[in-house]
């Protein structure tokens, strides 16, 4: 067995990267592409290596040397015209060593674990193609497979449809031939395609033909959930390095993307906070059917959005103020305060890291899980003087929880003595009472003019890529500067259109509720179950856990990482914890909690 490695290309969208590099000599943390693949080659048992080379050739056999002999010879076939061309011509010109052996047929710029290549090897198929299941972030050549693992077809930029998805496969660009299907099938058709189409086309083509021809030649072979990646530029490069970051750095490389998860389809988010039952089916699809219109149309601006917000929460709208996400409204509040602003430890970070240090006056609860009371508040505070008062409710990450008559209680409080209350309850519509546990409503907002209240539409109404959130409240002036230092088209279409058509599906809300309270009360027995964790009762969409030996909150956040791909939120940097071992898991629906709790159980 041979394999042909296609490494002729210029790979400008890696920009300086390869300005005087081979794309195939670009590092992935501290790598170069191709000597993982070499290394990786050297476990197969190769009779030869051959490289088509292009670009910066000479450089890259300068960059090989003599470092794989032991291993396996390697030879070289140039492609002098890999300006003009493109990958078949590359392969083309390697024809004649193709034809002598068994050939592996790889493009250089992958990067994929050890077991996807030893598929390839050990398949006895004549033709085979490693494939990967359609995800969103895929492009490049398609195919469709029988149940009999037969490639049926080719599918074309032109012939793709996203309806039909679901039914796709995306070439690994990994492929094994046998010496007698490359001589009597694929070389033909490649010298036939090459000289009735020209050489600026790719191998891939020359596939579609045989498979058109005879959908039983070429088999497909899924990789399942093994890792994999194409590098063509640097957001490539980047995702590349998380996936295969060293097991040390992985969770530093997952935690600093804050989101954006959808790119790794295999990874488990118990770290970010979404309702897992809400926005239903029929929601979306609204939705997906305006997106053409949202997609090209303006979206209309702050007057406009605000009389949506208004319509949502069925309130006048001069009480609340609509942003791109509550952290923009955070940030704005947070940062127009000169005076001291109370909060409790631990807190979401966003409120305290918009203050000066000297503004912040902290009360730490001390009893078991951080929990507190509208009381321990008041007591607090009655002897530290703030300007602001800043309450989550539920807290964010203990899931402390207030009654809503204790958080009135603590408004009129706050409103004797002159302090705004500023109430997150992003997490509010978690509780017991759900969606009935909320103050934005016009008589409580008019009768508490010190209170605003701030509330993630992310979280509760599971819509986190629509980037909404509200602030609410009585207080005119204040309001008024906050809108002014929004930008007029501050809501995209997308969360404008959400908002249009919220109200038909306040029933299916409610109904989420009732069933994310049933699956967090089994979901909290499981977890009581783990013995090395200490579950803390939340009336949110986590929990809050300590970790006991022999873990600690780091190891068992690496660990799940590492060797489940599954992401909680280590809770020992965040301040008040003091590097003691607390966790936070996200609720999500009973399959992905099981998964969930069976990594746990085996320790």
């Amino acid at each position: 067995m041979q394999a042909i490695i296609l490494a002729a290309g210029m790979g400008k969208r890696l920009g300086t990267l390869t300005k005087e590099n081979t794309k195939c000599m670009v590092r992935v943390n501290g790598i170069a592409l191709i000597d993982r693949l070499l290394t990786q080659l050297t476990a197969v048992g190769l009779r030869r290596v051959v490289i088509v080379t292009g670009y910066q050739g000479e450089k890259l056999r300068n960059f090989i040397g003599s470092r794989y002999d032991e291993a396996f010879p390697i030879e070289y076939v140039d492609n002098p015209d890999y300006a003009h061309t493109n990958n078949i011509y590359s392969l083309y010109l390697a024809r004649e060593k193709m034809a002598e052996d068994e050939t592996l047929l790889i493009e250089s710029d992958l990067i994929f674990e050890d077991g996807i290549i030893q598929m390839a090897a050990t398949s006895r198929e004549p033709a085979v193609a490693l494939v990967a299941k359609y995800e969103p972030w895929m492009d490049g050549t398609m195919v469709r497979m029988d149940a009999e693992g037969h490639v049926t077809g080719f599918v074309t930029k032109r012939d793709f449809h996203y309806e039909e998805a679901h039914t796709y496969f995306k070439t690994v660009n990994v492929y094994k031939f046998s010496a007698k299907f490359s001589r009597e099938r694929y070389i033909p058709f490649l010298e036939a395609y090459r000289q009735a189409l020209g050489s600026n086309e790719y191998y891939e083509q020359v596939l579609r033909v045989i498979a058109f021809l005879d959908s039983t030649e070429l088999r497909a072979l899924p990789v399942g959930e093994r890792k994999w990646y194409e590098i063509d530029d640097i957001q490539d490069l980047d995702i590349a390095e998380v996936i295969f970051s060293d097991k040390n750095d992985k969770l530093a490389r997952y935690t600093k993307r804050y989101g954006g998860y959808w790119r790794f389809p295999y990874l488990l988010d118990f770290c970010y906070l979404v309702n897992p039952y809400f926005p239903p089916q029929r929601m979306k699809d609204e939705l997906r059917a305006a997106a053409d219109t949202l997609l090209t149309e303006y979206p209309s601006g702050m007057r406009v959005c605000t009389l949506l917000a208004a319509k949502c929460f069925g309130i006048d709208p001069k009480y609340i103020v609509p942003a791109a996400g509550a952290a923009e409204l955070i940030r704005i509040i947070m940062e127009e305060q000169t005076g001291r602003v109370g909060m409790a430890w631990p807190t979401f970070e966003e409120y305290p890291n918009r203050l000066k240090e000297e503004q912040r006056v902290v009360f730490t609860p001390t009893k078991p899980g951080f929990r507190y009371t509208a009381d321990d508040l008041m007591e607090y505070f009655g002897e530290h003087q703030v300007e602001m008062l800043v309450v989550i409710n539920p807290d964010n990450p203990s899931g402390n929880y207030l009654p809503r008559e204790d958080v009135l209680r603590l408004a009129d409080w706050c409103n004797e003595r002159g302090i705004c209350l500023l109430l997150d309850e992003s997490f509010a519509d978690f509780s017991q009472r759900g969606v009935d546990d909320t103050l934005i409503e016009e008589q409580t907002l008019a009768r508490h003019p010190n209170l605003i209240v701030m509330k993630s539409i992310s979280k509760s109404y599971g819509v986190p890529g629509l980037r909404l959130g509200v602030l609410a409240g009585a207080d005119e002036a204040l309001l008024n500067r906050v809108k002014r230092a929004l930008p007029i088209w501050g809501i995209n279409s997308f969360a404008e259109y959400y908002m249009q058509i919220y109200n038909k599906y306040d029933a299916d809300y409610r109904r989420s509720h009732d069933k994310f309270v049933a699956t967090r009360e089994q979901f909290s027995k499981a977890l009581e179950q783990v013995p090395y964790l200490k579950v803390f009762h939340s009336e949110a969409n986590y929990f809050l856990c300590e970790v006991l030996p022999p873990y600690n909150s780091r190891t068992l956040t690496e660990k799940l990482l590492v060797e489940h791909d599954i992401l909680i939120k280590d809770c020992s940097t965040k301040k008040a914890f003091n590097g003691n071992s607390f966790i936070r898991i996200a609720v999500r629906d009973e399959a992905d909690n099981q998964q969930l709790l069976e990594c746990l159980m085996k320790g």
